[in-house]
């Protein structure tokens, strides 16, 4: 199966794409809120946030196949974003008060319903299926 193929332009592809974007859009309107009203409460929280806003939006570029290298921008933002989700949320659980308010990924996202922590494993298992095979 070549990447054409299963393209994000139609079918599940596409649902991938629009969870991501809304993400994208949700990550960094709060973020950006929170930066500007209240950075001094929680600025390490807020500034992830921010970096989450950032990655959400490059995955959204790269599985929209937008850009010279789509598939490596979807590659390094989907694997950034899990390491990111299991970091935060690692560390969210282990020492609340490091973060004294929540991120997209605090706790493993269950202020998401943890679906910033299921997201990262999607993109990738859609990334993987959809590989050009030479």
């Amino acid at each position: 199966m070549s990447s054409r193929s299963a393209s994000t332009r139609s079918g599940l592809g596409r649902a991938l794409v629009a969870v991501y974007g809304v993400f994208a859009l949700a990550a960094t309107a709060r973020s950006l809120v929170q930066l500007l009203t209240k950075a001094s409460e929680a600025p390490l929280a807020y500034s992830l946030s921010a970096v989450a806003g950032v990655v959400y939006i490059a995955a959204t570029l790269g599985l929209a196949e937008v850009g010279p290298s789509p598939r490596r921008l979807a590659w390094a933002a989907v694997c950034f974003e899990l390491v990111g989700v299991l970091t935060v949320g690692t560390l969210t659980v282990l020492d609340a008060k490091l973060f004294p308010d929540a991120t997209v990924w605090s706790d493993y996202g269950s202020g998401y319903g943890w679906l910033p922590l299921v997201l990262p494993f999607v993109g990738i298992a859609w990334l993987w299926r959809t590989r050009p095979r030479d």
